[in-house]
């Protein structure tokens, strides 16, 4: 089962293997955004904690879903119109770090997710107070080892591949995707 730490590796590596030139590595507040955005669907446990005193209450309901991860995904694309400290990604990228975190639960753990939110509705059973959650998450976070190394690999199979482009393909300084969006030029406006 992914805990924090786990979602918050694969959080980063998503964002390493959707970045074309940018490692997330180079700026604190885009990786602080990306750990935030990875691990937002487990606000469930926290809300449970306060208004329930059970974190399990509300767990993997809603916020496990796919409209979850695309409403989250809009909001933080646009979240750095009202607060500049937050770093400007697109809505893509928003959407897939928090819908890894939801990915990531539909496959590393045998509870079931609510994917399809409003047309299925899976809750966790159980009771977690806590000193259970904090327990788990500060004690039991070396459960995620296989996770990191895995992500770590990764992201160093990434970086490779991404310096071996460069070295090796002739064309690199000239050539530009034709989905890039800095190869469009406006022509036939002129300066006055």
């Amino acid at each position: 089962m992914p805990l924090p730490l786990g979602h918050a590796a694969i959080g980063l590596t998503t964002y390493e293997v959707c970045s074309k030139s940018e490692s997330v590595f180079h700026r604190w507040k885009v990786i602080l955004f990306v750990v935030i955005l990875a691990n937002l669907p487990d606000i469930d446990v926290i809300l449970g904690l306060l208004f329930r005193g059970n974190g399990s209450v509300f767990h993997r309901g809603p916020t496990h879903s796919l409209f979850f991860a695309l409403l989250m995904g809009f909001v933080a694309s646009i979240a750095w119109k009202c607060w500049s400290q937050i770093p400007r990604l697109g809505f893509g990228k928003c959407f897939l770090l928090t819908f890894s975190h939801v990915v990531a639960d539909l496959f590393l753990t045998a509870s079931e997710v609510s994917l399809f939110w409003p047309f299925e509705v899976n809750w966790t059973t159980g009771y977690c107070g806590w000193g259970d959650i904090l327990g788990t998450v500060f004690l039991q976070a070396f459960q995620d080892i296989g996770i990191i190394i895995g992500c770590i690999v990764i992201m160093i199979i990434k970086q490779l591949v991404r310096k071996s482009s460069r070295r090796w393909n002739p064309y690199w300084p000239f050539y530009r995707p034709a989905f890039d969006i800095s190869s469009i030029r406006l022509i036939g406006r002129r300066k006055r």
